[in-house]
């Protein structure tokens, strides 16, 4: 009978156990994956490997010589910025350089520090800076400079050259002024 019983007790706490498993995975792990703050973590991670792949594959391919012409209006073509956004202020790397990713990496912190602050709609745009910021950072930190290889022109006028992480700083940007403009006009 004694073991009867240990059979039943047994059996009890394993459906019980079973249940507060079911209960974490539905509720818990549910809740972790909808949540803002996953949505931001993937959406930033997720611009950065896109950023991350474009570049390694337009390292891998050596455009170092040349370009590729896709249109009247667009060319691929690698240069090494070492300057900030767009080779504006392209450096040799020194002490000035170093200052500007440090301001870099400040920029980083002020963005995650404002993603954390922020209200719903703006940690969005938050982290998709955020995930342009780090994929030139991550640039910086390895090959001291930042592949650009996005060359926009009309005629022979070109635009600055430019890259995916850029884009994505540049629209977070632009949708954060939009959204700050909207909200002073009501």
């Amino acid at each position: 009978m004694e073991s009867v019983k240990d059979a039943r007790k047994l059996f009890r706490e394993l459906i019980f156990r079973m249940n507060s498993l079911s209960y974490f995975i539905k509720h818990r792990i549910k809740s972790i994956f909808v949540s803002s703050n996953a949505i931001i973590l993937i959406l930033a991670s997720a611009i950065f490997f896109f950023d991350r792949i474009t570049k390694i594959k337009i390292i891998n391919n050596e455009l170092n010589s040349g370009s590729i012409f896709i249109n009247d209006y667009l060319n691929i073509e690698l240069v090494w910025n070492t300057g900030i956004g767009f080779g504006l202020f392209g450096l040799e790397a020194g002490v000035f350089y170093h200052l500007i990713t440090f301001l870099v990496f400040s920029v980083v912190l002020l963005i995650i520090y404002f993603i954390i602050k922020s209200e719903k709609y703006e940690k969005y745009l938050y982290s998709i800076i955020l995930g342009g910021a780090l994929g030139n950072l991550y640039d910086r930190a390895t090959y001291f400079a930042v592949p650009d290889f996005i060359d926009f022109h009309i005629e022979n006028y070109h635009w600055f050259t430019f890259n995916i992480a850029d884009i994505f700083i540049s629209l977070g940007i632009i949708l954060l002024l939009l959204k700050e403009l909207s909200v002073k006009k009501k």
